[in-house]
């Protein structure tokens, strides 16, 4: 077993702001972050149905489609 990391943590969320791509800061409760907070979910639930593998390829291509969709978005975020 590899080594076990207990704590992680970097300190500069502790005033109530996280880390944008560009470097800039924004409060954890923007409406920004939610947004990419539920497109993530979304993403993920997709990914669930995907993985039960009962989905019909016509449907199947269609979520994978809808997933990149939203994995762009996120990114765009």
């Amino acid at each position: 077993m590899g080594n076990r990391l207990s704590k992680i943590y970097t300190r500069t969320g502790d005033d109530g702001t996280t880390g944008l791509g560009d470097g800039s800061r924004t409060r954890k409760d923007s409406p920004r972050v939610e947004a990419y907070g539920t497109v993530d979910e979304a993403n993920s639930a997709l990914g669930m149905v995907l993985a039960a593998d009962a989905v019909p390829s016509g449907l199947r291509e269609l979520l994978i489609g809808i997933q990149h969709d939203l994995f762009e978005l996120g990114g765009e975020l």
